[in-house]
Parts: structure tokens; C-alpha cells; sequence
């Protein structure tokens, strides 16, 4: 039902009015960014599934004919489909909550280095009909375009709110922090008039700020090395 709102939205926005820049900034930070990762909370519980892989496998070769067939809006969900199991695979190579951690601390430096002066500022710039084809979009009501979000953005925030289910940390607050940063993150490159600003420092603190206490107890107790229950 969710996807399938999704979908129509993404058909039929162009048709919509178009009430000007705050507006849309409004729509896609309280309307349609909350509904599109509620597609990952309501996935969670193939977060354990062992198929996995192939199933995200399936879905990108899905993806890649919905797209060569010209059909937008499906080719749109299924990306957000797979890039979520994707998330939730790569989740099950981590031992360990100190490994979630660890990639929290790190991939905002790296995203924002990416952004900055890296792949993904080339690509925003260079080619941006690739990162047209390979990123989520959120389409504006009244217009053409649309606000994007590169992939590693949907599979890290399935890979954390996964997390935060398999070690028993605080899933609804982890899901609406990250939500908020993301949307906070919309709001600030619109307000500033920037081309566009890193997404993943604002997921990576999603996940760290709601559960920081239960983070730095397991710490003190166990060095973070908390193994997932069997």
C-alpha cells in the first residue's frame, strides 16, 4: 500500500500546482521523506532473513528493466526496496555492535569528503544524469525535478535501523532521529542555497544520538563487544 502511494506520488506530482521553493521543501521533509523510510521500519523483520542477497540481486535486475521500460516511478520503489535489503545484508557481516559504531564514526568523514572533493561531487556535477538514475528522488509538486538522495543513504539507514533491532537499542527514536537529521539537512541546503550537502553525517548521528547511553554502557561493560542474541 505504502510503495504503492509512493509510486503514484512520484507518477502524478507533475500535475500538482507548484506553491514555491519553501513549500516543497515542506512536503519533502515532513510528507514524503517520513514516508519513504517508513518502507525500511516496516521491512525490518527481513533484517534475519538468509536470502537476502538474492532477493536484492532480483530486485536490481527488477529495477533495471522498470527502468528501459520508462517506468519511473516503479523503477523509483524498487531502487528503495533493494537498497534496503541491501542495508540489511550487509548488516549480517557485523559481529558486533562495535563495528556499527565504528562505521557511524567514520562514513561522515568520508561522505563529506565524497561531497566535498570526491566521487560524489563529480558526479553531482560531472554527470548528472548518473546520479539522476542511481539516487531516490522525492518529485516536487508542480515541477519536473526532484530533491535526491544517493544510495548509500537508504542502505545505511536500513543498515542502522537494523542495527538498532538486532542489539536491542531504541528502533522508533534511532528511526526518528534519523528521519529529522535528514529532513534538518533538506531544510539547511535550501536555506544556505547549496547545491547539496553529505546525507550520511546526519543518518550516522541519527543512530548515535538516541542511543548513546545504551552505547557507552556497553561499552564500560563489554568494549561494545555485544554479539546480537542468538
Amino acid at each position: 500500500m505504502l510503495l504503492g502511494l509512493l509510486a503514484a506520488w512520484d507518477a502524478g506530482a507533475g500535475v500538482l500546482p507548484d506553491a514555491g521553493e519553501w513549500l516543497d521543501v515542506a512536503v519533502v521533509a515532513c510528507l514524503l521523506l517520513p514516508a519513504t523510510f517508513l518502507v525500511v521500519w516496516l521491512a525490518l523483520p527481513l533484517a534475519t532473513s538468509r536470502r537476502l542477497a538474492p532477493a536484492a540481486v532480483v530486485l536490481g535486475a527488477l529495477a533495471v528493466v522498470l527502468y528501459l521500460a520508462g517506468l519511473g516511478a516503479l523503477f523509483n520503489v524498487t531502487k528503495l526496496l533493494a537498497l534496503t535489503l541491501i542495508g540489511f545484508w550487509f548488516l549480517q557481516l557485523f559481529e558486533a555492535l562495535s563495528w556499527v559504531v565504528l562505521v557511524a564514526v567514520v562514513i561522515p568523514w568520508v561522505d563529506a569528503i565524497s561531497v566535498w572533493r570526491g566521487p560524489t561531487e563529480y558526479v553531482v556535477n560531472e554527470q548528472p544524469g548518473l546520479f539522476d538514475r542511481v539516487s531516490y528522488a522525492f518529485r516536487l509538486p508542480g515541477e519536473e525535478g526532484s530533491a535526491n538522495i544517493g544510495p548509500p543513504d537508504i542502505l545505511f539507514f536500513a543498515l542502522f535501523l537494523a542495527a538498532a533491532a538486532r542489539f536491542r537499542l531504541r528502533v522508533g527514536w534511532t528511526w526518528v532521529a534519523m528521519v529529522g537529521m535528514l529532513a534538518l539537512t533538506i531544510i539547511l541546503t535550501v536555506a544556505f542555497d547549496l547545491n547539496g550537502l553529505p546525507a550520511l553525517p546526519a543518518v550516522a548521528v541519527g543512530f548515535l544520538l538516541p542511543n548513546t547511553d545504551l552505547l557507552w554502557k556497553a561499552w564500560r561493560e563489554r568494549g561494545l563487544e555485544v554479539q546480537a542474541p542468538g
